[in-house]
């Protein structure tokens, strides 16, 4: 977790103060659950809620667990101190530390999550914005980073909207998965503590009961968690990797927003580089390179080991916190974004008329001309844009035999612009529905 890449609403839920107080209530609501039962005395587990509103001390939990070697032992250890160790004596009862650490690690990641998805949300609104705003603003597309056949700005937004949008359900669906809880004692067989407190505290915070656990609450969850958000970030590279190639000199089609006093380079003063969209390349690798880790998690020896519990520590934070930084910068860069429709426009007619030759194959195709011949007769002239920059129209018009084809207005008729955007509604409406 860098600081550079972090922002605070998310960085508090991985602070250790945060996490001792989730073990407070995991532990609180336990105690409830098991004076409903007729476990442990009811004044006993009153007294634990003693401590509602104490700061735990970090420090302290620090210094009793360099001797206890544990730290969830240091922490009840301390808990004691604020509420009676008599008090305290039916704290933790029947319950083993994986109980406090996985539900205590799935509320974290539940409210990362809830943050993530108002990031995307945030993401998904900049993206209908400027979709909107350049429906029918014309650029050429490109296969192979060459100019290929016309399309929109718009649906270049559109198409990453429709991808945040499937971001967004996996988001949610990941949310889902890994929001449960397990209050089940060693190796999850309930052996020393009912149910009915799985259930209870699960509720009270929100989580599901893990329908089975052994002494850890299964990671093939945590994958599927740490994978969307890997999935994410790799859509967020996506759409950076678009935005850096809009902004070279060359094209310049589009370009990060370059703010008052900012410098581009400490050489070059003309300089205006995408810093912003690189950073979120770079982002993006930080993110995906917690997935493996976290698919190797899956597998632990028996009913538990500790072989995921140091991984977790720097992934769960590390992940969450550097995709929350992306997603809300990817949605700045997005909302505030320059765009260059002439530049577009310029860029295409760098090669006059050549983007329209495939319209031009089909014609020939269509008026008896076999696809063979009629390629060879279209790639002859296109050829030629190619190499001398000539106009592709008045090339086709010039040869003899395309003109025995299609006519000299057949051929004139395959250069219409709207040609190429007369479905951009249909497809709007499919990404956007009827919004």
């Amino acid at each position: 977790m860098i600081p550079r890449y972090a922002r605070k609403e998310m960085t508090d839920i991985w602070e250790p103060a945060t996490k001792f107080k989730i073990w407070y209530e995991i532990e609180a609501h336990a105690c409830d659950a098991q004076a409903d039962l007729g476990v442990i005395p009811r004044e006993n587990a009153e007294a634990v809620w003693k401590a509602r509103d104490v700061e735990f001390d970090v420090a302290r939990i620090d210094e009793i667990e360099a001797v206890t070697k544990h730290d969830v032992i240091a922490f009840l250890t301390h808990l004691a101190e604020h509420v009676g160790s008599d008090e305290a004596r039916f704290v933790h009862q029947g319950m083993t530390s994986s109980d406090v650490l996985d539900t205590c690690l799935n509320v974290q990641l539940a409210r990362a999550a809830d943050i993530l998805i108002a990031d995307v949300e945030k993401v998904l609104a900049a993206l209908k914005k400027r979709a909107v705003e350049h429906k029918m603003t014309v650029r050429v597309g490109r296969s192979h980073g060459i100019h290929a056949e016309p399309t929109t700005m718009g649906l270049t937004f559109a198409r990453f909207y429709a991808e945040f949008d499937r971001n967004l359900a996996r988001l949610k669906a990941a949310r889902e998965e890994v929001a449960t809880g397990a209050i089940s004692g060693a190796v999850g067989t309930f052996a020393n503590i009912d149910p009915a407190v799985e259930e209870h505290v699960c509720e009270k915070l929100g989580l599901k009961p893990e329908p089975i656990s052994t002494q850890v609450i299964p990671r093939d969850r945590h994958a599927m968690f740490f994978a969307t958000l890997g999935v994410i970030a790799s859509s967020i590279e996506n759409v950076a990797i678009e935005i850096r190639h809009m902004q070279r000199t060359e094209v310049l089609e589009g370009a990060e927003f370059f703010s008052m006093g900012q410098k581009g380079s400490s050489a070059m003063p003309h300089k205006k580089n995408p810093v912003l969209t690189e950073n979120l390349t770079g982002l993006a690798r930080l993110v995906r390179m917690t997935v493996i880790p976290a698919m190797e998690n899956v597998a632990l020896w028996h009913e538990r080991d500790i072989s995921h519990s140091s991984v977790e520590r720097g992934i769960g934070p590390d992940a969450t916190v550097t995709l929350d930084f992306a997603l809300n910068r990817l949605a700045g860069v997005v909302d505030k974004m320059i765009i260059y429709p002439e530049n577009m426009l310029e860029n295409m007619n760098k090669f006059p008329g050549l983007v329209m030759s495939q319209r031009v194959l089909l014609a020939l195709t269509q008026a008896g001309v076999s696809r063979e011949d009629a390629y060879s007769m279209v790639q002859r002239n296109a050829l030629k844009v190619w190499e001398e920059r000539l106009d592709f129209q008045e090339l086709l018009l010039n040869d003899p035999e395309v003109v025995a084809a299609l006519g000299e207005d057949g051929i004139r008729a395959k250069f219409d612009m709207d040609y190429h955007t007369k479905h951009v509604d249909t497809i709007f409406k499919r990404v956007f529905g009827d919004a």
